[in-house]
Protein backbone atom coordinates (compact mmCIF):
# COMPACT_ATOMS: atom_id res chain seq x y z
CA UNK A 1 0.00 0.00 0.00
CA UNK A 2 1.51 3.37 -0.96
CA UNK A 3 2.17 6.01 1.68
CA UNK A 4 -0.69 8.40 2.23
CA UNK A 5 1.77 11.27 1.83
CA UNK A 6 4.67 9.95 -0.23
CA UNK A 7 8.16 11.39 0.15
CA UNK A 8 10.10 12.48 -2.91
CA UNK A 9 13.06 10.25 -3.73
CA UNK A 10 15.53 12.84 -2.39
CA UNK A 11 13.61 13.16 0.91
CA UNK A 12 13.12 16.92 0.62
CA UNK A 13 9.34 16.97 0.24
CA UNK A 14 6.18 15.01 0.86
CA UNK A 15 3.16 15.24 -1.42
CA UNK A 16 -0.39 16.14 -0.44
CA UNK A 17 -3.05 16.38 -3.17
CA UNK A 18 -0.34 16.78 -5.80
CA UNK A 19 1.48 19.62 -4.03
CA UNK A 20 5.03 19.45 -2.64
CA UNK A 21 5.56 20.40 1.00
CA UNK A 22 9.07 20.78 2.39
CA UNK A 23 10.01 18.33 5.11
CA UNK A 24 11.84 19.23 8.29
CA UNK A 25 15.62 19.36 8.20
CA UNK A 26 16.81 15.80 8.87
CA UNK A 27 20.08 17.12 10.31
CA UNK A 28 18.31 18.61 13.34
CA UNK A 29 19.19 17.06 16.66
CA UNK A 30 16.27 14.88 17.80
CA UNK A 31 15.81 16.79 21.08
CA UNK A 32 15.79 20.10 19.21
CA UNK A 33 13.32 18.77 16.66
CA UNK A 34 10.99 17.51 19.40
CA UNK A 35 11.06 20.90 21.16
CA UNK A 36 10.33 22.73 17.91
CA UNK A 37 7.43 20.41 17.09
CA UNK A 38 5.98 21.02 20.59
CA UNK A 39 6.39 24.78 20.04
CA UNK A 40 4.65 24.47 16.67
CA UNK A 41 1.72 22.51 18.08
CA UNK A 42 1.36 25.01 20.94
CA UNK A 43 1.37 27.90 18.48
CA UNK A 44 -1.24 26.19 16.30
CA UNK A 45 -3.47 25.71 19.34
CA UNK A 46 -3.00 29.41 20.15
CA UNK A 47 -4.16 30.32 16.64
CA UNK A 48 -7.23 28.13 17.08
CA UNK A 49 -8.00 29.54 20.52
CA UNK A 50 -7.54 33.23 19.61
CA UNK A 51 -11.13 33.37 18.28
CA UNK A 52 -11.28 36.78 16.66
CA UNK A 53 -8.63 38.53 18.77
CA UNK A 54 -6.57 40.00 15.93
CA UNK A 55 -3.47 40.67 18.02
CA UNK A 56 -3.53 37.19 19.56
CA UNK A 57 -3.98 35.62 16.12
CA UNK A 58 -1.10 37.67 14.72
CA UNK A 59 1.19 36.72 17.62
CA UNK A 60 0.25 33.03 17.37
CA UNK A 61 0.78 32.95 13.61
CA UNK A 62 4.18 34.54 14.12
CA UNK A 63 5.05 31.73 16.56
CA UNK A 64 3.92 29.17 13.96
CA UNK A 65 6.17 30.80 11.37
CA UNK A 66 9.16 30.88 13.75
CA UNK A 67 8.77 27.18 14.57
CA UNK A 68 8.30 26.11 10.94
CA UNK A 69 11.31 28.18 9.88
CA UNK A 70 13.44 26.68 12.65
CA UNK A 71 12.35 23.19 11.55
CA UNK A 72 13.44 24.01 8.01
CA UNK A 73 9.96 23.82 6.53
CA UNK A 74 10.01 27.53 5.61
CA UNK A 75 12.69 30.06 4.81
CA UNK A 76 15.96 29.12 3.19
CA UNK A 77 16.16 25.47 2.09
CA UNK A 78 18.07 23.21 4.47
CA UNK A 79 19.99 21.50 1.66
CA UNK A 80 23.20 23.07 0.40
CA UNK A 81 23.63 21.69 -3.12
CA UNK A 82 22.09 24.75 -4.78
CA UNK A 83 18.93 22.94 -5.90
CA UNK A 84 15.91 25.24 -6.10
CA UNK A 85 13.08 25.06 -3.61
CA UNK A 86 9.77 23.74 -4.94
CA UNK A 87 7.85 24.08 -1.67
CA UNK A 88 4.10 24.42 -2.30
CA UNK A 89 4.49 23.83 -6.06
CA UNK A 90 2.41 21.29 -7.93
CA UNK A 91 4.58 18.20 -8.37
CA UNK A 92 3.53 17.91 -12.02
CA UNK A 93 5.18 21.29 -12.71
CA UNK A 94 8.55 20.41 -11.19
CA UNK A 95 11.43 18.04 -11.91
CA UNK A 96 9.52 15.51 -9.77
CA UNK A 97 6.78 15.23 -12.44
CA UNK A 98 7.85 11.85 -13.85
CA UNK A 99 8.29 10.37 -10.38
CA UNK A 100 4.89 11.71 -9.31
CA UNK A 101 3.16 10.43 -12.45
CA UNK A 102 4.22 6.88 -11.57
CA UNK A 103 2.88 6.81 -8.02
Amino acid sequence: MPDKYPDTPDGRYFVVRGRLWRKSNPALDEAVREKLVKDLMSARRAVRDAKGDREAIKAARHRVDLAKTALGERGEPWWDDGAPDYNRCKAKNTPYADWFAHL
